[in-house]
This record gives structure tokens, sequence and C-alpha cells, in this order.
């Protein structure tokens, strides 16, 4: 298959880059699989096409306010992004890195950070070493860190930081890791949450810490070669036995997201159970890959040519796929990160 062959037209006030409020009442298309029908509604609707029995699992994934805006000694702007961190030192996305030099220090968010660069490891990204006023590396991050929304995502001022910060994890976020978020996981609500588990419907966890790769572009014109970033998971005993006890009863297993779709997948067996691991994945699930454990997928609108559509193709068809994609087009359903949903039966 050819990346080209995963392309749409998407108009740029398609693009979210504002919540929307209540969490979920965010928009959402209902798509069957087998019927090739759509049904519009919202989030808040979950419950109607969710059964007792089934299993939501979803990623605890928390989100580091790892993003740094700064000024260089020539007092142009500058923005960093940490990738990792051990102590004082870490890996780093910095920009713009033309004419930045290994030494030059860099002070963040006025001052209350220092970033002094150590060497260029390519791509703007650096390895970098951090110092805070006070000496608290994690508690400066902490206090003065941004969201790491995506680059398309525009704030010219502070008045959204804490608003972001709160806005861009999900309400179940637990393990600090990622440096973006789950984002189909942004629509709950602890009501929601709370009236599906009402009607029968069982939650069960998975982690996976989504990393750099959610920003890079496919480099291959030939969809198969391409190969994805591997990223940190745990799917636990308890999701594995979880997911055992689904198929037993007959109940789906529904993924919230990609991520966790794709933490289920890498641990799929063939009695399309999962098996509890600890691990890394690169797992890049496409149309020829099949899909073994997931039976119903939440997820939200995706950047055409990218390896996520790819996924929601690998359950739909390509066609179809696309097919729905331009339907929501059409309806102005909002795209990427703060968008829509869609809900794939």
């Amino acid at each position: 298959m050819q990346v080209s062959d995963f392309d749409f037209q998407l108009p740029p006030d398609r693009i979210a880059d504002r919540p929307v409020e209540p969490r979920d009442h965010a928009r959402l298309l209902v798509h069957d699989r087998r019927m090739r029908t759509n049904e519009h509604c919202h989030v808040f609707d979950l419950p109607r096409f969710l059964c007792p029995g089934d299993l939501l699992v979803l990623n605890d994934t928390r989100v580091q306010p790892w993003r740094l805006r700064g000024r260089r000694a020539t007092g142009g702007a500058v923005e960093c992004l940490l990738l990792r961190r051990e102590g004082p030192r870490a890996e780093a996305f910095v920009k713009p890195s033309k004419k930045l030099r290994a030494g030059d220090r860099l002070p963040m968010e006025d001052g209350a950070i220092e970033v002094r660069l150590l060497q260029a490891l390519g791509g703007g990204r650096w390895a970098v070493e951090l110092e805070a006023r006070g000496g608290d590396v994690a508690a400066a991050l902490e206090r003065v860190g941004r969201a790491p929304l995506p680059p398309y995502i525009e704030r010219t001022g502070d008045e959204d930081v804490e608003r972001d910060r709160e806005r861009y994890q999900t309400v179940y976020a637990r393990v600090p890791g990622a440096v973006a978020a789950p984002t189909a996981g942004l629509h709950f609500t602890p009501a929601l949450l709370a009236r599906l588990e009402a009607d029968g419907v069982q939650l069960a966890y998975v982690t996976l810490h989504v990393g750099e790769g959610t920003f890079a572009p496919l480099r291959t014109e030939v969809v198969e070669e391409h190969r994805m970033h591997a990223e940190a998971f745990d799917l636990p005993p308890a999701t594995a036995a979880a997911v055992a006890a689904t198929r037993r009863r007959g109940g789906r297993v529904v993924a919230v997201g990609t991520t966790s779709c794709r933490v289920l997948e890498s641990c799929a067996q063939d009695d399309r159970t999962v098996r509890a691991t600890q691990g890394e994945t690169d797992l890049f699930l496409h149309p020829g890959r099949p899909v073994r454990v997931v039976d119903a997928l939440l997820t939200n609108f995706h950047l055409p040519r990218s390896t996520l559509l790819m996924l929601v193709a690998a359950l739909v068809g390509r066609e179809q796929t696309l097919a729905v994609y331009q339907e929501a087009v059409a309806r102005h359903y909002r795209f990427f990160s703060f968008g829509d949903a869609m809900l794939v039966l």
C-alpha cells in the first residue's frame, strides 16, 4: 500500500484548537462495520452503544508538563519539549535549533528553569542539563511546565496554561510518563464512567506512555516499510483476567484510543485473550495486519496519511474509513487532539 492511499482533504477550520466543555459533550460518530451505517450523537450517549458484560479498556498514562518556553541570549523565543529525563539530564526537542550551540544556556519560564545544551542529537533533538531555581528540577517542572500540546495548537499568551494542563489530561491519568495525551480518553468524565459501570460495563486499564514517535511523520511511501517508534507499556494481570472473563461471558473488548488498542494487540494470544506483559511495543496496525483482541474502538479523528488513520483502517477497511471521514468532514466534525470522537462497532 502507498501512504498516499490514506490521504483525504481536510479543511483547516475542521482542526480543533480548544476542547468542548463539558468533556463528554463532544460529538460522536458511531460506525457499524457490519451494517456500514453511521449514527451521529455525542460522547455522553456512549451507554446506548455499550452493553452489560462489555469491557472498556483505558490508558492510564499521565502526561508530563514538560513543555517550556524561554529566550535565547539574542532575545529570540525558544521552546523546549523534554522527551525523557533522569535527574538533571534529559533529551529534548528544542526549536528553533538553528544557530544553537553546545554550551548555550537557555533561561525558561522567566528563569525558573535553565536548560544547558550538551550535545546535538539531530532532527532538533538535544541532550540537555536542567537547573532549577531552588535546586529541585522535578518540583520546578511540575510548577511551571506547560502541557505538551501538539505543534498545530497555537497559544500566544499564558492565559491558557493552567487550563491546558488540566484539559490535556484524562480524568483517570495515574502513571507519569507520556509526552502526549491518549486523546480519546479526554472525552470521559467521572460521571460518565460511573454511569457505564452502573450499566454493567467493566473498566480495565493498561499503560502506554505516548512518546515522541507520535509527532513523527511517515518517511516512506510504502506503508509496510514504516517502522514505529517503540513505546513503553504495561498490561497488568488484572486486565488480562478481565479480558479472559469478557471472552467467557460473550462481551466485547472496547479499546479507548489507539494506544489501548496497540497494547492489547501487542499482548494478543490465539484465543483472543491477552497475556499480562510489561515492555516496549513498536506494533504498527494497518490493513492486512489482523486485529485479534479488540472488538470495538473509541478514537478521535486523525491526520491524513497518519499511522493512526491506518490503525482505524485495520478495523474498518481503507475505503470505508475514507468514506466515513468524508462524511465527518462534510458534517463539520472537529479533528485531532481536542476534537470529536468516533466509535467503531
